[in-house]
């Protein structure tokens, strides 16, 4: 009983949070574009398709509250109880990797780019390179978020400061911004944003906010978040690499 009435205040709140959206395409629907309704059954479909985005979210949102954020944050109080900090560090890159590696943004994303710069030139306008460029930009990006959840993990421990260390991150990339073939450059870029997507953000909060709550001294406020700005900028600098030394690589081979 308790899980139905909390669910049904989850799906009132996703469908205020959806109202918004829902309200700006009406508008410019009816009032900018000035196009007629769709026929009925389009109209069905569509609010079909509202019903099943609002009750999607809803359970979405319900799963992580239930699942993954006590999931991740346990592991991380487990691995701290244990004094397991070298396995603690194998767990964050693998659950940064992991988790990357299935976001749904993440493989469009690549795959679209592998089309792009085989058009570009940068390698052969060929399905099979497209295909090996798009595994070896997924696979660049999933170990940029790996490689970040661990910093992320280690400055909890070290209580280093987290503005300082964002800023020399953005400095690296704009340095490398200058020196990377252009062509890649907005591809880098956008790696840093689809990485902190559905899947791999409430797993590095929950760890991040379980670690921070188990390491005296540490103020879950304070330390237990940055992990997610970490993952947004460290995907930058390892694709904004992979354009400079990568790429040339993959041509040899090819």
């Amino acid at each position: 009983m308790n899980f139905l009435l909390s669910f049904s205040h989850q799906l009132r709140d996703s469908l205020r949070d959806l109202a918004p959206v829902v309200l700006v395409m009406g508008f410019f629907q009816l009032i900018v574009i000035r196009q007629p309704l769709p026929d009925t059954l389009a109209l069905l479909d569509l609010f079909l398709g509202l019903v099943f985005v609002v009750v999607g979210l809803a359970l979405f949102i319900k799963g992580l509250e239930l699942g993954l954020f006590p999931l991740g944050e346990n592991l991380a109080r487990a691995f701290v109880q244990k004094g397991s900090v070298a396995w603690l560090l194998v767990f964050a890159f693998a659950l940064g990797f992991g988790s990357t590696v299935a976001e749904p943004a993440l493989i469009a994303v690549a795959a679209r780019a592998g089309e792009v710069v085989s058009q570009s030139g940068l390698i052969a306008d060929t399905p099979s390179a497209q295909t090996s460029f798009a595994f070896t930009l997924r696979m660049v990006v999933a170990a940029s978020v790996g490689t970040a959840v661990v910093v992320g993990v280690l400055r909890i421990f070290k209580g280093w400061p987290l503005h300082l260390m964002i800023i020399a991150g953005y400095v690296i990339v704009m340095l490398l911004t200058l020196v990377a073939p252009s062509e890649l450059v907005g591809i880098a870029y956008d790696s840093g944003g689809v990485t902190t997507s559905t899947i791999t953000v409430p797993l590095v909060t929950a760890l991040g906010v379980g670690l921070a709550s188990s390491i005296k001294g540490r103020n879950p406020m304070l330390d237990g978040f940055g992990l997610i700005a970490f993952a947004s900028v460290m995907p930058i600098i390892f694709v904004l690499l992979f354009g400079i030394f990568g790429l040339s690589f993959m041509e040899g081979a090819s």
